[in-house]
């Protein structure tokens, strides 16, 4: 991570699917968050293996701590407090993080599917 410690979501950099949502999160943390592809961040972290990088998002929390899926997609838009409310369903409701990892899981083993979508 960079010299101010703040939370990292690594992303696959091939996928178009990717590459917009990360556009769209972006925006919405602003500089609270740092990005960065799989591609060009693998070597720097060792303990996450290839097959996760390439299965879903990996967010890295400033402790080390590392999320992936939709918990870590809800995390990251959580450092911009007016859009805390994802993550909070997450954790509070039942059936929400069942329901929306299954849905993350399906879209990213589709994602080049998914992808001509945003073209």
């Amino acid at each position: 991570m960079d010299s101010e410690n703040k939370p990292i979501l690594i992303y696959d950099g091939d996928c178009d699917l990717c590459r917009y949502w990360v556009a769209r999160c972006r925006h919405i943390t602003q500089d609270r968050v740092d990005y960065a592809s799989s591609q060009e961040s693998n070597h720097l972290l060792p303990e996450i293996s290839p097959e996760q990088l390439q299965s879903s998002v990996q967010l890295v929390q400033s402790d080390g701590t590392v999320y992936d899926g939709a918990e870590a997609v809800f995390r990251t838009l959580a450092f911009n407090p007016s859009r805390h409310w994802p993550l909070w369903l997450y954790r509070n409701v039942w059936g929400v993080a069942c329901s929306t990892e299954f849905i993350y899981r399906f879209i990213a083993r589709n994602r080049r599917i998914f992808s001509r979508f945003i073209r």
